[in-house]
């Protein structure tokens, strides 16, 4: 309001505001006077930093929290008091949670906070991946750090060292870290049992529940030329480096998968895959989504697989999860860790377990840790060998955690289910009851049990938030519906003209829907979308009778028969599930005499 105008109107109108400007900022041109103005006015710009210094505690102050929070391992150990109290005297401990890219796309800078100790340039360290543990070290390398950096916003600021409390960014030390990572000193001065207090673990790996934690996505992908597949895969495993819920697959047909979690953010993978981390032309099929394989009953027959050498047999079934096991077991609230009477008191309490049941769980599939089926242990003493069956659980667990990481549907993730071990037959010499024999038998067990409990597929679904004017709100109904999607609810935004919509939509249908939302709505109508849950897909996906039209829709109690074969096609396998591959001989004898249920129906037309 005062540029222009005379000096002495401009010194009255900031007088009246209690700002008193000098003759030489009144004559100086906009820019200077604007600046001195605010400065007198707002103060001096340290704001920002002044909200941080007074509600963010110290990195002292915060480690206690942090370590409860972020590690894995136990609270009782010398290595979490050093990173506590964060001891910059103490052994090296970092907590890698991102890598960026460098500016040629080839390699990656480690950002990570310090707990414990300290680090400088040429100090060999040891990188320990997410899958790390004190009893498998598989997941390890040893690496020597080659610079060290103070990030500053867009700079970054080399030193050479850096103590505990501080966020660095290392060089050279990303070459085998995927996603996050624990780096710890590699001398014998440091964890790893040579100082006689215990193991080192690693910090927990990064969840995002609020952009839905699990990237649900597919796109398949492959060179336009195909002499430069290596380049391609090697872009893979950088994009993947770079985007923390992005991951890529192999399937057994040989294409390569990468998952993201939406249509923009695919979008996002690929322009970098193709201009920053491998500059090939890249083809692309259209994008799919993956599902999940689960069951609605309890098996109707007790499912038993002999291993290859006939000397040893399984016996399982499977049934659904109780209601919210599921979410909880994903989000890491039960932990296998727990002693016997915490855990089974956890069961008992919660979802009405028996005490048998309750403190004979075995593993969680097909992540240990948040896996979201349970293996029980529900054979007695007097009927089983105890002591055989414990010396055969690490490869009972393996064959399990295999079986529910790919599926008998259409090798698609187990979800929300729980296996029981009815009885078991172990042969009397450890020879014959190797990893070799029961590894592939106890998924074989797993797999024909959750076949005989009405299997069904399910589908990721968004939640919507969509923000649009009053008067089109029952117009977008009819977009969700031709999607089989459904408004929960809408409501008004205090304030202002527009109202607040929240719908349901599955990913498999929500490709293209922003697009037609704003044609439809002439852009009058915004939309943000997030994954919120799995929902069982209509139908039954082994009936057999549903008859499938090329280039037609299915209708709704057809999807799962429709979802099945796609899948099933496009990685290769047969239209439909094969008895011989996952049923013994005198099992599909059983199955033929027993057509009560609906499951076994499918299974025997």
């Amino acid at each position: 309001l005062c540029l222009g105008e005379p000096e002495k109107d401009v010194e009255k109108a900031f007088r009246s505001l209690g700002v008193l400007l000098g003759k030489e900022h009144l004559r100086a041109s906009a820019r200077p006077l604007m600046r001195v103005v605010f400065r007198k006015y707002f103060g001096t710009s340290t704001g920002f930093v002044d909200t941080i210094v007074q509600h963010i505690p110290s990195p002292a102050a915060a480690a206690k929290g942090k370590v409860a929070r972020c590690y894995s391992g136990p609270l009782s150990s010398r290595a979490v008091d050093s990173m506590i109290k964060c001891d910059s005297h103490g052994p090296l401990v970092i907590h890698v949670a991102k890598l960026y890219a460098e500016p040629d796309g080839q390699s990656f800078s480690a950002f990570g906070r310090i707990y414990s100790g300290s680090v400088k340039p040429g100090d060999r360290v040891k990188v320990l991946g997410e899958a790390y543990t004190p009893d498998d070290d598989e997941d390890m390398a040893f690496a020597t750090v080659s610079s060290v950096w103070i990030p500053r916003g867009r700079a970054r600021t080399e030193v050479m060292m850096a103590r505990a409390g501080n966020w660095v960014l290392l060089g050279g030390v990303d070459s085998d870290i995927v996603k996050t990572a624990t780096i710890v000193g590699a001398g014998k001065s440091n964890f790893g049992g040579d100082d006689g207090d215990g193991e080192i673990h690693v910090f927990s790996p990064l969840k995002f529940p609020h952009a839905g934690g699990e990237a649900t996505m597919k796109l398949a992908v492959e060179p336009l030329n195909p002499a430069e597949l290596p380049k391609m895969i090697e872009g893979l495993r950088r994009v993947s480096k770079s985007y923390p819920m992005s991951t890529t697959r192999v399937e057994e047909s040989g294409e390569h998968i990468l998952f993201g979690t939406g249509e923009l953010y695919l979008d996002c993978l690929m322009h970098d895959l193709r201009t920053v981390y491998s500059d090939i032309e890249v083809k692309v099929a259209d994008p799919v989504v993956g599902f999940r394989e689960t069951v609605v009953e309890t098996s109707s027959i007790k499912c038993t697989s002999e291993t290859a050498n006939k000397r040893n047999t399984l016996t399982f079934t499977a049934e659904p999860l109780d209601d919210g096991l599921t979410e909880k077991l994903e989000a890491g609230k039960v932990n296998l860790n727990w002693d016997n009477k915490k855990l089974g008191r956890f069961f008992q309490t919660k979802y009405d377990w028996d005490l048998l049941s309750s403190r004979s769980v075995w593993a969680f599939g097909s992540s240990p840790t948040h896996g979201t089926n349970i293996l029980l242990d529900d054979t007695l003493p007097s009927e089983v060998d105890k002591s055989l069956l414990q010396s055969c659980k690490p490869s009972i667990v393996q064959g399990f955690q295999w079986a529910t990481r790919e599926g008998p549907l259409c090798e698609e993730p187990v979800r929300s289910t729980k296996f029981k071990i009815l009885d078991v037959a172990l042969a009397d010499k450890g020879i014959h009851r190797g990893g070799g024999q029961i590894i592939p038998t106890a998924r074989k067990t797993v797999h024909s049990a959750l076949l005989t409990a009405t299997p069904r597929l399910m589908e990721p679904w968004y939640q919507l938030q969509i923000q649009c004017p009053g008067p089109i709100v029952n117009a977008i109904q009819p977009v969700l519906a031709k999607r089989r999607g459904h408004i929960v609810h809408d409501k008004p935004i205090p304030g202002s003209p527009l109202f607040s919509i929240k719908a349901f939509i599955p990913v498999l249908d929500s490709f293209g829907f922003e697009t037609d939302l704003r044609t439809f709505t002439q852009g009058q109508a915004m939309v943000h979308s997030v994954f919120d849950h799995w929902a069982i897909v209509p139908g039954d996906p082994l009936d057999k009778n549903v008859v499938l039209y090329p280039l037609e829709p299915s209708p709704p109690k057809c999807l799962a028969r429709d979802f099945l074969v796609k899948t099933r096609r496009r990685k290769g396998l047969s239209d439909d599930v094969s008895l011989s591959k996952f049923f013994d001989e005198g099992m599909r004898a059983q199955l033929l005499q027993n057509q009560s249920g609906e499951g076994m129906t499918s299974l025997t037309n």
